[in-house]
């Protein structure tokens, strides 16, 4: 009878033990992975609940950046970690729910992540050189039909929700421009002139378009922004249902445990209900969000097809 006791004491011990790291989680430094360079509105976004995480766990949160292939780098780095909530990323849309449709990928987004919340959502902004006499979408395509050839347009990179955005724009348009693929923000090369025409996150775009070192010409959410109402939408400038944003989310690698999921989430939750947070996101063009790990999932499994049709009408190609 002693022997069984302490088999059953032992037993109970070794099933305890994981459920009871998880309720002390974290108790070392937290990895958060971001695909985009430094600067990106990826990287600043993450940056901002990153300092909130550290300051509520009493743990480091490193916010570490693994740039290259819209994300996808980043992402697969991710869904290769061990699932005890060590390795965590702040997720971009492009490598989740755009890049299945242009290229073999070596992850699943359905299998092989665990949603955890889509946090912040926003729309990008179409930009201009100052030098270039475009003050409007309709006179961007009538200088591009005049200039048949002459105009480029950078993007994040091949793949993400502004080069779809704009492959679209350019098919719908019946124009031509070529496509710069970027590894992050682009923003000081539409500066400079070095491309005419910029595609970027309005997190990152908006700062400069209100400092007047671009020219902002167009928003690609449904309706106009209300952190940047002076800025027109396709939608109203002549392509009905046109809409292009991106979301930011928290996720892990398959198999992360239920009580981490539920402490990052209720941790998120607080950072956007925060004043002070919610009105820098404000600032930046970005709204909240919040959505259950299950709401997050849905809405992967509803944006792969989406945009799947997005890419063939428009024909777009990994290479463009």
């Amino acid at each position: 009878m002693l022997r069984i006791v302490r088999a059953l004491a032992i037993f109970l011990a070794l099933v305890a033990a994981p459920a009871m790291a998880q309720t002390n989680w974290p108790e070392k430094p937290v990895k958060l992975v971001v695909g985009f360079t430094a600067g990106s509105a990826t990287d600043v976004t993450a940056r901002m609940f990153a300092e909130k995480f550290q300051k509520a766990w009493g743990q480091p949160v490193v916010v570490e950046n693994i740039a290259g292939n819209s994300g996808a780098i980043g992402t697969d780095r991710v869904a290769k970690s061990a699932p005890d909530g060590y390795t965590l990323m702040w997720a971009g849309n492009a490598a989740i729910t755009i890049l299945p449709s242009l290229q073999a990928l070596p992850f699943d987004p359905l299998k092989d992540l665990t949603p955890i919340s889509t946090s912040l959502r926003m729309p990008s902004i179409m930009m201009v050189n100052n030098d270039l006499p475009v003050k409007s979408i309709a006179e961007l395509i009538a200088h591009a039909k005049a200039n048949p050839g002459k105009l480029s347009y950078g993007t994040p990179g091949v793949g993400t929700p502004q080069h779809v955005a704009g492959e679209l724009f350019c098919h719908l348009a019946g124009i031509k421009m070529e496509h710069i693929p970027y590894r992050g923000a682009n923003l000081a090369d539409v500066m400079s002139g070095v491309v005419q025409v910029g595609i970027q996150n309005a997190g990152a775009s908006l700062p400069v378009v209100r400092d007047g070192r671009v020219r902002g010409i167009g928003i690609t959410s449904l309706q106009r922004s209300p952190n940047a109402p002076e800025l027109a939408t396709f939608n109203e400038s002549g392509f009905p249902g046109f809409e292009a944003t991106s979301w930011f989310a928290l996720m892990g690698p398959a198999g992360l445990p239920k009580p981490i999921v539920d402490k990052v989430r209720a941790e998120s939750l607080k950072v956007l209900a925060d004043p002070e947070m919610k009105q820098k996101f404000a600032a930046l063009g970005l709204d909240t969000v919040g959505s259950t790990p299950e709401e997050t999932h849905a809405a992967i499994a509803a944006d792969i097809p989406k945009w799947a049709k997005v890419i063939k009408d428009a024909n777009i190609k990994p290479a463009n």
